[in-house]
């Protein structure tokens, strides 16, 4: 033992690269710990720096002082990469994969030659070659998120730099520096807003980068700033100091403190503009730099850039770790059998097989050293079982499948031409998998378009398009074609076999009706859908379209109800007005009021400007001016507005609200009016539009004054003040006239509630995280369908304290208990049938979408309580049985912290779709987050995996994409494994025969080159192309996508199973050729049984049979898959003798020699009919007795394909378009309305002068007043009522 120690000491040449080896292991695990240090920043600044900061202290104009907190600077940085650390952090996460890891230890073996009978080139160019290519893969990744930082870094801002304004780029702002913001210009970073272009120091800004809201917000700054207007000179020596909060991710929140002239001022965050929101209606304004960077609270919410790997990674990982093991036990069997042979029958025959040099001479002692070694022989001969390529195959397969992504011209958006992409290549197959959807809602569910639909004026409706002939109502689809609706009962056939397509509209509860549509002709197009003419109103918006002419018919007859009810809408709102280059514009803070006023404007009262004490409108062109004595403003207790307003002499109230309050305001003596109203109401609740209902009253002049008098006392009163407004309120509130009610759509995307019906049939589920309200996500809710009057109950979660979340919760998860406790099982009802003529009865069963169901709606303040650590678990048990989830004004983080709780109670696999950078944050911590191109920037699609241009694209990228990713990986993996472990287990055989000595069975060329050139093409084939149904179908049939949600296609069984297949493949492979060949003679009578002729004899039929095999998995065929193929057949025969003949290999004419004799066709004939036949019998009995809904389906794809020269087409059409009408017992109110600007507009302070006195300008701001502004105007300081 002693000799063979002193072997391994650098002296002894013949093992020098044993040193080397260890060095080498070394080296990278020094490398990979140097890349974790250099590639965790915040890890090595917090070994070395206290960064913990607990105030901010600032001083605008003053760099020197700032500079010293080495506070972050404004540069973004998504990317993960840099030059500098590019290899050592991208092979430090290569090497995380565990079969890249063990590739380099067999490296490292094959180092030292006294244990390898393998060049160490066979493992060292796979290697390299799957890190390279999946680093150029990851760098390019990591180069296109670089671009877009640069993009955002390298925007302009104005900086006040010594006391002049200068153009710097975004990434050279820092904290305390001052920057100029223009109208319609992105906010560089938080910023203390000093002064604005407005009256009062007031700017607005639209924050649909933050929380998804377009509707405009109002700023001010602090009144001792204002007067900077901007004066530069007075900006630049601004020397006060600010300290403040650290950075924090609360949108909503802020706290601080100006020091400035020896007084200190408050500030909160009606004062900060924060990064991503953009400036509206706001000519200029300046600001301090509070946050910067990664610390603004944009970035603090948008979470980090985390490294994604799919389910199957990870259970490949397990499998190899398996495999491994799998593979220590074979080269152990073989180590103890090696050392028995060498023992008991070995060392007789040392004269012939001499023992090595380092081969102790003893026998038991040499014995045991020769089994050691022939251990890690073993290790390296099998190694095949996990072959590298296997790797580089699957991200070949993955790249691929991306630029079919890519290339899809079915997920093109025409109007804008953006295509779907694939920003990762790693992630393709777990779409195939998705379990659960989160979804924000603006932008991404709808347009964020408010448009006037239909009205209820006097109990009589407006807005449905009739067919005069049928009496049938006409609607337009997304596609802006007119079609006829009809809603007929379905048959008991029909009823027994619910089809879901995207043909046909998914009615998944519910009874069983069913909306025909007819397309119209030409005729009857021009006919009944010719839209209202406008255009004699010069007011008039030529992108408003209302198509039903009795309502401009009852105007035209001055129908009074029709006036009043379009002057109420001109008046009672708190819409400011805007002359841009001549043309009227309107600035609303929500887009529901914006859509009613806009509505009110094209019917000719048209909205024209306001004052603090008047509106003036145009009624049908004649100019009406209001005195305004006072503004009831809305906000989310009262839901309702009024204005009273005084002409002629004539005071009166217009209010307008949500139907449950109005109505229980209103006189009596009306209960026609409000029986026909409430029935227009449900029709428009049903059908999904945003319901108001509008009324008025008449006030007494003395009455109000009386009435004035004692809101003033209530306003002013220290005690229960809110419980006197109050009751004031409900006072002049009551004994209302009702006027009618309108009827608002928020234009949901097209196809948004057919997706949304197709991906529930295949088993995902939606949830919907929003920062809107209550009642404007509970709408959009029904009008997707993720809501239904069918559903047994519906949720709602809105407490405040924890008892009470709490008390919500465990109410509600008993009555889900109770329900499901009682619950009658359901029957099975078949998804597919056709019953075309010859097919008779036979269906595709499936079990069928039980009726009914909750769901549960969750308010921000009660999610905070439902998301702790001791309520998160119960939140998430009662909301896992809920058939929807809708989460509203939730937080960037809170939605991020929902999409986790998910990943790691229900170990689902979860998608995360959103348009705007309050959605990044969950996109990121999704397993895949996927970005729509819409209107609100492209922060979401630069971070997400995937970007589409409409939410409807994602049933495709899933439904058809994901579940053939899905299908053709796995499909691949069954095969490679089978392949692999039939190629490798024929040495373990071989073993048998060779005294365990590591002799290899084929030509050490065939090793190398089975996994990259016999059998590699043709399984890529298989992995890129494959598909069991087509695109069609997929969609058609969604239920297809079940075996993804299961991992039923591969997993521990079917691994085991193709392992299986594999072991007896191998089997048959050797002993049916070996005993053939054993004492074989040629018909010469000479000897055939030699290892080369034998080894060149298995190698053949292994790659036939692998090829036949691989004919017999392949469902469908493409030129490339016939190339590969017969190709990679071909290829062998010709690399064969290239190599043997041309180069010389050792096993020259073995080959040749077999192929003469008719013994190798009947061997090779005889181990594939064997091998084959069951195979195809087992798959015949399956296919046939026990069909999968695959099976069927593929089955009737190819019984259509036969059919379709027989078919005509039909005339009737289904289409997804057609609104299923419903009747509705809910309200239809939502408006996306929070407190407005009544207190500004009757203060003055949003009022800019219109006549400034000539040279009554200071600090470039107009300072003069109105004419009527020295009118005394009396304010309430209640938040939600002024007076005039």
């Amino acid at each position: 033992m002693s000799e063979w120690w002193r072997s391994w000491l650098p002296g002894d040449p013949s093992v020098l690269q044993c040193p080397t080896a260890l060095l080498l292991t070394g080296g990278v695990v020094l490398f990979c710990i140097a890349a974790y240090v250099m590639t965790r920043p915040y890890l090595y600044s917090h070994l070395f720096y206290d960064n913990t900061e607990t105030e901010r202290r600032i001083k605008p104009n003053n760099p020197e002082f700032n500079a010293q907190f080495n506070y972050a600077k404004n540069y973004i940085k998504t990317s993960k990469y840099t030059l500098l650390n590019f290899i050592p952090y991208n092979l430090f996460e290569q090497f995380q994969r565990l079969a890249n890891f063990y590739f380099l230890c067999l490296l490292v073996l094959q180092l030292i030659p006294v244990i390898s009978s393998l060049t160490p080139v066979t493992t060292a160019v796979p290697l390299i070659g799957v890190l390279m290519v999946t680093g150029i893969k990851d760098a390019y990744d990591d180069f296109q998120r670089h671009r877009s930082d640069n993009q955002v870094n390298r925007r302009k801002s104005y900086v006040l730099r010594n006391g002049q304004l200068a153009e710097e780029m975004w990434s050279k702002v820092e904290v305390g520096d001052v920057i100029r913001m223009e109208n319609n210009q992105f906010v560089a970073a938080d910023v203390l807003l000093l002064s604005t272009s407005e009256p009062n120091g007031l700017c607005y800004i639209e924050t649909s980068e933050l929380d998804g809201e377009t509707n405009l917000k109002s700023k001010q700054c602090l009144p001792e700033t204002e007067d900077f207007g901007q004066d530069v000179g007075r900006i630049g020596s601004f020397q006060g100091e600010i300290r403040c909060e650290p950075p924090n991710n609360q949108l909503n929140k802020f706290d601080g403190t100006l020091y400035w002239d020896n007084q200190a001022h408050s500030l909160d965050n009606d004062k900060i503009l924060l990064r991503g929101c953009i400036l509206r209606n706001t000519q200029w304004c300046y600001g301090v730099v509070i946050f910067a960077g990664k610390d603004t609270k944009l970035m603090m919410n948008s979470g980090k850039t985390k490294f994604k790997r799919t389910s199957i990674d990870r259970l490949l990982n397990f499998i190899i770790l398996g495999i491994v093991f799998f593979l220590l036990s074979m080269c152990l069997f073989c180590t103890v059998a090696c050392g028995i042979w060498e023992t008991l029958t070995g060392q007789h025959f040392r004269i012939y097989l001499p023992w090595d040099s380092l081969v102790p001479p003893e026998p038991a002692g040499g014995a045991a050293v020769i089994a050691l070694l022939v251990f890690f022989s073993y290790a390296i001969v099998l190694n095949t079982v996990v072959p590298i390529s296997l790797y580089v195959s699957v991200e070949v397969i993955r790249l691929c499948q991306s630029f079919l992504i890519n290339w899809d011209v079915a997920l093109c958006y025409a109007p804008t031409g953006v295509h779907a992409k694939a920003r990762t290549t790693t992630l393709n197959e777990e779409l195939g998998q998705i379990e659960y959807i989160f979804s924000d809602k603006t932008g991404t569910l709808t347009q964020n378009i408010m448009t006037f639909n239909k009205c209820s004026i006097a109990g009589r409706s407006f807005g449905d398009i009739i067919d005069p002939r049928t009496g049938e109502s006409l609607e337009i689809n997304e596609s802006g074609t007119w079609v006829r609706k009809k809603t007929k009962k379905s048959s008991s056939k029909r009823n027994a076999n619910l089809r879901t397509s995207p043909e046909a509209t998914v009615d998944l509860i519910g009874p069983l009706d069913e909306t025909e549509v007819n397309l119209l002709s030409d005729e009857e197009y021009r006919q009944y859908t010719r839209s209202v003419d406008l255009s004699h109103n010069p007011y008039h918006e030529s992108s408003f379209k209302f198509y039903d002419h009795a309502l401009t018919d009852a105007l035209d007859a001055n129908d009074p109800s029709c006036e009043l009810f379009f002057r109420l809408l001109a008046l009672c709102h708190t819409v400011m007005s805007e002359d841009n280059n001549g043309k009227l514009e309107y600035q609303a803070q929500s887009p529901d009021e914006a859509a009613l006023v806009s509505a009110a404007r094209n019917f000719g009262f048209v909205f024209l400007s306001r004052t603090p004490n008047s509106i003036t409108i145009s009624a049908k062109g004649t100019e009406e001016v209001y005195e305004l004595l006072c503004i009831l403003d809305f906000n989310n207790v009262r839901k309702r507005m009024s204005v009273i307003l005084k002409r002629d002499g004539k005071i009166r109230l217009y209010c307008k609200g949500a139907d449950s309050i109005i109505y229980e305001r209103l006189k009596d003596g009306q209960e026609s009016l409000k029986y026909h109203t409430q029935e227009h109401l449900n029709k428009f609740a049903g059908e999904g539009l945003r319901t108001l209902c509008l009324a008025y009253k008449d006030l007494d002049g003395e009455y109000f004054q009386d009435w004035k008098a004692r809101h003033h006392e209530a306003a002013i009163s220290l005690d229960r003040r809110e419980e006197k407004l109050d009751a004031i309120y409900e006072e002049i509130e009551k004994d209302l006239i009702l006027l009618g009610a309108t009827a608002i759509e928020d234009k949901l995307q097209d196809g948004v509630p057919q997706t949304i019906a197709n991906l529930a049939v295949a088993g995902i589920k939606i949830w919907v995280l929003t920062g809107d309200k209550q009642e404007t996500a509970i709408n959009i809710g029904y009008s997707c369908q993720l809501l239904t009057d069918d559903m047994l109950d519906i949720f709602i979660i809105d407490a405040h304290t924890a008892s009470e979340v709490e008390d919500q919760l465990k109410k509600y998860r008993e009555e889900i208990r109770n329900v499901n406790a009682t619950s009658q099982p359901q029957t099975n009802l078949s998804v597919v049938t056709f019953s075309d003529e010859g097919v008779g009865q036979d269906t595709l069963s499936d079990a069928g979408e039980p009726n009914g169901g909750f769901a549960l709606v969750i308010n921000g303040h009660s999610l905070v309580w439902a998301l702790s650590p001791k309520f998160e678990q119960l939140f998430l048990e009662v909301a896992s049985q809920c058939k929807s989830v809708i989460c509203c004004r939730v937080t960037p983080l809170q939605k991020a912290l929902v999409v986790d709780l998910v990943k790691r109670y229900k170990k689902a696999v979860t998608l995360a779709v959103g348009d705007g950078a309050n959605d990044v944050s969950m996109i990121k911590t999704a397993h895949i987050g996927v970005g729509i191109s819409g209107q609100e920037g492209l922060q979401a699609v630069l971070a997400s995996d995937y970007s589409v241009a409409q939410f409807r694209f994602l049933e495709r990228l899933l439904l058809v994409h994901g579940r053939w990713s899905y299908y053709r990986m796995c499909k691949f993996l069954r095969y490679f494994f089978y392949k692999n472990f039939a190629f490798t287990l024929c040495h373990f055989w071989f073993a048998f025969f060779v005294a365990f000595s590591a002799q290899t069975l084929f030509d050490p060329m065939f090793i190398s080159v089975y996994n990259l050139f016999y059998t590699s093409m043709p399984v890529l084939a298989l992995g890129i192309f494959e598909q069991d149904v087509n695109a069609v179908n997929s969609i058609k049939f969604p239920r297809l996508y079940g075996p993804g949600l299961s991992n039923a296609l591969f997993n521990k069984r079917e691994f085991f199973r193709s392992a299986l297949h594999g072991f007896l493949t191998s089997c048959v492979l050797f002993f049916i050729p070996f005993g053939a060949y054993y004492n074989g003679m040629d018909q010469d009578g000479r000897s055939m049984a030699d290892q080369q002729t034998f080894g060149s004899v298995v190698a053949t039929i292994l790659v036939i049979v692998v090829t036949v095999q691989i004919c017999l998995d392949t469902s469908y065929w493409t030129m490339f898959n016939h190339i590969t193929i017969w190709g990679s057949l071909i290829f062998y025969f010709l690399l064969q003798y290239f190599y043997n003949f041309v180069i010389g290999g050792e096993y020259v004419g073995a080959l040749a020699k077999a192929m003469g004799e008719p013994m190798f066709y009947f061997t090779s004939l005889l181990t594939i009919v064997v091998l084959m036949l069951p195979v195809m019998a087992w798959r015949f009995y399956w296919v046939d007795v026990h069909p999968t809904l695959s099976d069927k389906v593929r089955f009737k794809q190819r019984h259509d394909a036969k059919m379709a020269s027989k078919r005509s087409d039909h005339d009737m059409l289904r289409t997804p378009s057609a609104r299923r009408s419903r009747r509705s017992i809910r309200s239809g109110y939502a408006f996306a309305h929070q407190e407005g600007f009544g207190r500004l507009i009757t203060s003055g302070k949003i009022m800019r002068p219109r006549h400034p006195k000539p040279g009554a300008m200071s600090n470039g701001r107009a300072s003069n007043l109105r004419p009527d502004a020295n009118r005394v105007s009396m304010v309430a300081p209640a938040p939600s009522t002024v007076e005039v």
